[in-house]
C-alpha cells in the first residue's frame, strides 16, 4: 500500500499479505496443535502419524511465527522514500541516500523465510530493510522505478534495467514506466 504525504512516500504492507501471513504462520501451528491433541488419544491407526508430525512441525511454524509477529502490527510503516535530487529512502534503522545507492532487490532471508529489502551502497554497506512478506515482488518493483528509478545514478539505473521485466510488470500490474527527465 502506497500513500503520498506530500514530500515522501510511505510503503505499508497489503491487507491481502497481512491475512495471508496470518494464515500461513497461525493457522498452521495452530494445526499442528491439532494433530498432536488428535494423536495423543489414540483413537485411529493414524495417530502415531498425527503426532509425529504436529510434533515435527511445530517448532518449525512457531520460530516462524515469532519471526512474523513484528510485521502484524497494524498501519506498520515498512519504508518510506523521499523522491527528488537529494532524495533518501528510511527503514527502521536505517537512512540510504537514494544517490548512494548502487543496487537494490527483494531477497528471502534463507533462515527465516522473510524477504528483505536490500541496499547495497557505494560505500560498500548493505542495508536491510525487513518486509516480513507484506510486499509483493512487483509491488516492489513498481514502487522502485516509480519512485527511486529516477533519481539513481547511471550506472545503478542501468543494473536496475537489467533486472526488471517492463513487459511483464505491463501484463500483471499495468504499470508502464513513465518518462522522466534523467540527467
Amino acid at each position: 500500500m502506497v500513500q503520498d504525504k506530500g514530500d515522501s512516500i510511505v510503503i505499508k504492507g497489503s491487507k491481502f499479505y497481512y491475512v495471508l501471513m496470518f494464515l500461513a504462520t497461525v493457522g498452521f501451528l495452530i494445526a499442528c496443535i491439532f494433530l498432536i491433541v488428535h494423536g495423543l488419544k489414540f483413537n485411529s491407526k493414524y495417530s502415531f502419524f498425527y503426532l509425529g508430525g504436529g510434533i515435527i512441525f511445530t517448532p518449525f511454524y512457531l520460530y516462524i511465527t515469532l519471526w512474523c509477529l513484528p510485521g502484524f502490527k497494524p498501519g506498520k510503516v515498512l519504508l518510506t522514500i523521499v523522491p527528488g535530487d537529494k532524495g533518501t529512502v528510511i527503514g527502521k534503522r536505517s537512512t540510504v541516500s537514494i544517490k548512494n545507492i548502487r543496487n537494490i532487490d527483494l531477497i528471502r532471508n534463507p533462515i527465516n523465510l522473510i524477504n528483505d529489502i536490500v541496499i547495497e551502497t557505494f560505500d560498500d554497506k548493505k542495508v536491510k530493510i525487513r518486509t516480513y512478506n507484506l510486499l509483493d515482488d512487483g509491488d516492489f518493483q513498481v514502487i522502485v522505478d516509480q519512485y527511486i528509478f529516477p533519481y539513481m545514478t547511471e550506472n545503478s539505473r542501468k543494473i536496475w534495467d537489467r533486472k526488471i521485466d517492463l513487459d511483464k510488470l505491463r501484463e500483471e500490474d499495468n504499470y508502464v514506466r513513465r518518462e522522466h527527465k534523467i540527467e
